[in-house]
């Protein structure tokens, strides 16, 4: 049979003549080498051009350029004769210099020595080494034409082939100037070749003029066999490092896909980009990218997934080219593994498939696994591995009875067989794209995805749905149906359909949607209620009860193959056939089955058989299904556990759980729902050990709790925050505590000017502090500043405000409850002098006696200008202030625990808070000018 697999284009770029492509190992990157002189880097899976580099200045062709993917490297040769070297991550040029005499044909890099070897139009070959800042180390002479190419071969890298236009190709040995041998069979001259990458086979392909490309034996030195079909030129050639296919290509325009076994031809390919120049592809990949005149082409070949399986006891079977192996995840033992860590199997060779096999399935039981490929299909036994049936066949599938399951036969008819005999052979009636196996026969068509029963092949089913694929749980209950970019989890209820007559679609209620996820999921598999899968950005995921779980972040495209329960273990495999595993489990997934199921009982009795370290994830699950109680009565993460707490409003365990894991964040969060329930003393707590300061005055202003102001104005005094400090001494009337924090802070001018307003005992102290602040950036300007005591002609009403001082002192420290601030009138609606004064004239025997008019006099006239004030002044100046003003109240502890808050904040109404801005530049002023600060009036 031939050769059948998918063709499909991956990247069409558009351009300049193409002379060479290379593909890069780890990043999805096409290097593509123009005639135009430009070397551009193409994303293929973004279809953009993330790089370009402008390699010769005068539009001169490259003929040849690779990556060098250890280095960050970029290498060409152009018609300049010139190797330049390029890191493609800077764009820097690294190196470049004369390599040749003539254009430069060819570049080929050693797989692990610092090499790389150069062809040319001068005939010559010759060897650089990059650590020996580029040193030719070698020179190789003896064809007698242009050597169109240079190729190391990949099984013993000192010896490499070469390829030129005088009809030979030459196999030469690093370190010796002669070639080993010749192989001559070509009419004309030899433009390409390239070395068979397999194990089994001394095999190189060469392209000619001839329009022929030969096989060649260069341990025996003949020609195996000879393609003919190409009307040109071959320009390129090369063998498939997976697959069992030989690519040529040729200026007809042609890529011609040749069975590697049989040379029979399997595919012809012609794109409309005219001539071809040169293919590329790289190994472990189905990717073959292809160089014309007017652009590039980069096409996937087949499946990505690799042929391979696993049964439920662990033996793991693949297919490495038509060779078949077995490894036994069981033969580790116990041995411990890191999860994603390539597991050390013991490989054992099983035998050769008569097919190239394309897919290996395991039947539900493990006694027989199936290998389908090239339209045809074989049934062997698992152990043995001994032929039990075959046929031909697009599609083969598993019924969830081991001794059941279905062929497609083109696109119209399915076949059902049991004990490998036929027992149903039936023609959908929407024809048939695409069958899947598991508890029902899924066919897919252009109408969607149709289920069949297996017995009787009566329509279950018509879903409206384009599948990629579908996944059967084990008992039948659930499945998957995975799309381009979506997966639907639905519950197969068979019930329903007894005794119910269909309509046109089927069964409506044959299935119920259970969940869905919005990801374009690669590879699954059931486990109880969860469902496990890989999805297109690699990450490992289970989706139970609506949540998606991201059990870990691949770092490469891997394939679920099964999950063992006994192990607790999922094993995956790659590309490359290495197996991994990661732990999983059993009892997380019982119990998540268990509570999807509201089974509540049995999860009771599986919760004593899962750790510790796995309790909070199940809490998560619980709680993202509504059962928080629960959740929090499981999980073991305090923080967790707060926040479900929270949730509950359960205040004790909150404030318990803060305590005891104390930080900030916690007590902010808490204390806002304390807010929201109106629980002020808790939210006091709270806002106390967060260092919520702006919120406690909001609090305490709110409540008229006069205690808590206190202590939050010495907090926010210690801690730095000024602005809410001052705030709060104002909202309690302590003006010397006030004008105390703006001196502490060198707001001299705030001070003087809140002290001329509130308090003018206390004016001259603090302007000599001002002005020996001045003096230090403009002593002109501080001398300028009137002092109250030299120049009392300019504060004509001192007097009258320093009486007003001593009179509003008893109304400051009596403060008022909150209850009575409507009545209360506001300052800047108030006369205090006029009010003074009326005092004064009601009261002349007590308040305005000469004694005592004397007696301040005297009391303003006893200070003593003070030229350079000493900062023990500063801390002097307020000594004698009365305790009882300043209230100072000392730090808390950590934890805080208040009484009920007092019922009123007794305390006068003022004027807005003063902002605290920075200080003014001075302006120059005369000498002789004297600033009178502004009245109290």
């Amino acid at each position: 049979m031939p050769l059948r697999f998918d063709i499909k284009r991956k990247l069409s770029a558009r351009s300049d003549r193409v002379k060479a492509l290379d593909v890069h190992d780890s990043e999805p990157w096409l290097l593509v080498a123009l005639y135009s002189g430009h070397l551009n880097i193409w994303n293929y899976e973004t279809q953009n051009i993330v790089k370009t580099i402008e390699a010769t200045s005068n539009d001169l062709p490259i003929r040849t350029a690779r990556f060098i993917e250890r280095k960050s490297w970029v290498v060409c040769g152009s018609d300049d004769m010139v190797i330049r070297v390029y890191n493609y991550n800077t764009m820097d040029k690294v190196h470049s210099f004369e390599a040749h005499a003539d254009y430069i044909r060819c570049i080929s890099v050693h797989p692990t020595q610092s090499f790389i070897l150069t062809s040319s139009d001068d005939m010559m070959i010759k060897l650089w080494d990059w650590n020996k800042n580029w040193a030719c180390t070698q020179t190789f002479e003896g064809h007698t034409h242009y050597v169109m190419q240079v190729v190391f071969n990949p099984k013993d890298t000192n010896t490499f082939a070469s390829a030129s236009l005088d009809k030979t190709i030459r196999v030469w040995q690093m370190g010796s100037t002669q070639p080993n041998f010749t192989l001559v069979g070509h009419e004309k001259g030899v433009n390409c070749l390239d070395y068979y990458r397999g194990a089994d086979k001394p095999y190189l392909i060469s392209g000619a003029d001839d329009f022929v490309a030969k096989i060649w034996d260069y341990q025996n030195k003949s020609c195996v066999q000879t393609l003919v079909g190409h009307t040109q030129n071959v320009t390129s050639v090369c063998f498939h490092a997976d697959m069992p296919i030989i690519i040529t290509g040729s200026e007809d325009g042609t890529i011609r896909l040749w069975h590697v076994n049989t040379y029979r031809l399997e595919f012809t390919l012609n794109y409309g980009f005219e001539r071809v120049w040169c293919v590329a592809q790289l190994p472990g990949s189905n990717t073959l990218s292809i160089g014309y005149d007017e652009g590039a082409i980069m096409i996937k070949l087949g499946r990505e997934q690799p042929a391979i399986t696993m049964d439920n006891q662990g033996k793991i079977i693949w297919a490495k080219h038509s060779e078949i192996q077995q490894a036994n995840v069981k033969a580790l033992g116990d041995s411990p593994h890191k999860d994603g860590e390539i597991l050390p199997l013991a490989v054992k060779d099983l035998g050769s498939c008569e097919i190239f096999p394309q897919t290996l399935v395991h039947n539900p039981n493990g006694r027989f696994v199936v290998v389908c490929g090239d339209g045809e299909y074989i049934i062997y036994t698992a152990l043995a591995w001994r032929n039990k049936s075959f046929g031909t066949a697009e599609e083969f599938v598993w019924s969830a009875d081991s001794s059941m399951y279905a062929i497609r036969e083109g696109n119209s008819r399915v076949k059902i067989f049991k004990n490998f005999k036929e027992v149903q052979d039936f023609k959908p009636d929407y024809g048939v794209d695409g069958i899947y196996g598991g508890q029902l026969l899924g066919v897919k068509s252009g109408s969607g995805l149709t289920f069949y029963n297996w017995e009787t092949t009566a329509l279950v089913r018509r879903i409206e749905v384009a599948p990629q694929q579908v996944y059967w749980s084990d008992n039948g209950e659930l499945v998957c149906i995975a799309t381009e970019d979506e997966a639907f989890m639905l519950r197969y209820n068979p019930d329903v359909i007894e005794g119910t007559p269909p309509d046109e679609d089927g069964f409506e209620a044959a299935f119920d949607v259970v969940g869905e996820v919005a990801d374009k999921v690669m590879t699954g598999v059931w486990v109880g209620d969860c469902f496990i899968y890989t999805n297109s950005e690699n990450r490992l995921n289970y989706h139970v009860g609506g949540e998606i779980v991201t059990i870990s972040h691949l770092d490469r495209t891997q394939y679920i193959l099964g999950y063992i329960a006994k192990d607790s273990k999922l094993y995956l495999g790659d590309k490359d056939l290495n197996v991994t595993s990661f732990a999983l489990k059993t009892a997380v997934l019982e119990y998540q089955t268990a509570v999807m199921r509201q089974d509540f009982e049995t999860a009771d009795q599986i919760l004593p058989s899962i750790d510790e370290e796995h309790r909070t994830r199940v809490a998560q699950f619980l709680e993202k299904q509504g059962f928080k109680e629960q959740a929090m009565a499981v999980s073991v993460d305090p923080a967790h556990k707060f926040e479900l707490a929270l949730q509950l409003n359960d205040f004790a365990t909150a404030y318990g759980l803060a305590v005891e894991h104390s930080s900030e964040q916690r007590w902010k969060q808490l204390s806002d729902l304390a807010l929201r329930s109106s629980d002020f003393n808790l939210a006091k707590k709270c806002m106390f050990n967060a260092k919520d300061y702006s919120g406690l005055l909001l609090l305490a202003s709110s409540l008229g709790d006069s205690e808590s102001m206190v202590q939050l104005a010495e907090l926010a005094h210690s801690a730095g925050k000024e602005n809410i400090a001052f705030t709060a001494y104002m909202m309690l009337n302590n003006i010397p505590k006030c004008l105390q924090l703006l001196v502490e802070t060198e707001r001299y001018p705030e001070a003087a000017i809140m002290a001329k307003t509130y308090m003018p005992s206390e004016v001259s102290k603090i302007l000599k502090l001002w002005q020996a602040d001045l003096s230090k950036t403009n002593e002109k300007a501080a001398e300028a500043l009137a002092d109250p005591l030299q120049y009392d002609n300019l504060f004509p009403e001192l007097q009258l405000a320093l009486k007003a001082e001593k009179l509003l002192e008893k109304e400051r420290s009596t403060l008022l409850p909150a209850a009575s601030y409507p009545a209360v009138a506001p300052n800047w609606e108030r006369d205090v002098l006029a009010e003074t004064e009326e005092m004064l004239a009601s009261l002349p025997e007590v308040v305005a006696s000469p004694k005592e008019d004397e007696m301040l006099t005297a009391e303003v006239k006893e200070e003593q200008p003070v030229s350079e004030p000493e900062e023990e002044e500063k801390e002097d100046l307020f000594e004698e202030v009365p305790e009882d003003l300043g209230g100072v109240v000392g730090a808390p502890e950590p934890l805080i625990a208040l009484e009920p808050e007092p019922s009123s904040l007794p305390f006068e109404p003022l004027m807005p808070p003063i902002e605290l801005e920075p200080e003014p530049v001075v302006q120059e002023v005369p000498a002789d000018l004297a600033v009178k600060v502004p009245g109290t009036d």
